[in-house]
């Protein structure tokens, strides 16, 4: 895979090749691929997770100086969700690079959507790893910082299963109920699927990397499927 495409886009160079590679690369890729000599993307998820949690609160304490603790957590939540990352990562065309199983490549759903963001956070790790903080907080700054506006004035960072609570009372006299569908992968990878039921009525289902992630991807989808 011929990387330099995308480093261009993001304008940035790679010092150790490697690094992008390996952002791009899924546990599953390497089921089929044994030979390849490559590492899957997970431990550089990880980093960069925290990465971009420090970033982002950096950022938002700075930005917000009469803000309490709870709103500027809000507003992070808001921020670095797995919605909100696997959009940016999607605009940036990360899907056309990212290196998978067959089966997985076939899956364009919450699935994919996973998949990407953690692609995301894998590759913010990479460019922490090549060239330090600076790059890559110029890097999220660059992707995500621009949504914050748009997340305070429209209040997307409230919590979708409060507001789905407070609506389904007043509107139907009904409060949700949430349960838990399936879990699939293994023990550090799984996703979770939630449906959430209002009365006796099933109105949506959620996926996440937790069961609480599930949860609020089920409600938000509630929401919007009445219109709320």
């Amino acid at each position: 895979m011929d990387f330099k495409p995308f480093e261009d886009k993001i304008g940035y160079s790679f010092a150790e090749k490697r690094f992008i590679e390996q952002a791009f690369t899924h546990r599953s890729y390497l089921n089929e691929n044994r030979a390849a000599g490559r590492e899957h993307n997970e431990r550089l998820e990880f980093l960069g997770d925290a990465v971009l949690e420090l970033v982002v609160t950096e950022y938002l304490y700075a930005k917000y100086p009469e803000k309490p603790e709870g709103d500027l957590t809000a507003y992070r939540a808001a921020l670095v969700n797995t919605i909100s990352i696997a959009d940016a990562a999607t605009k940036l065309g990360m899907n056309e690079f990212l290196l998978l199983s067959r089966g997985e490549s076939r899956d364009i759903g919450r699935a994919r959507q996973i998949i990407l963001a953690n692609a995301f956070e894998a590759l913010i790790g990479a460019i922490y790893l090549d060239r330090g903080y600076e790059p890559a907080k110029k890097f999220i700054g660059e992707q995500l910082f621009h949504k914050t506006d748009d997340v305070v004035a429209n209040r997307l960072w409230q919590d979708a299963k409060s507001k789905l609570q407070e609506l389904s009372q007043e509107k139907l006299g009904h409060t949700p109920t949430y349960e838990m569908v399936a879990q699939v992968g293994p023990d550090h990878d799984k996703t979770f699927t939630c449906s959430v039921t209002l009365g006796s009525e099933r109105v949506a289902l959620g996926q996440g990397r937790s069961k609480q992630e599930a949860e609020q991807d089920a409600a938000q989808k509630a929401l919007a499927a009445k219109g709320w």
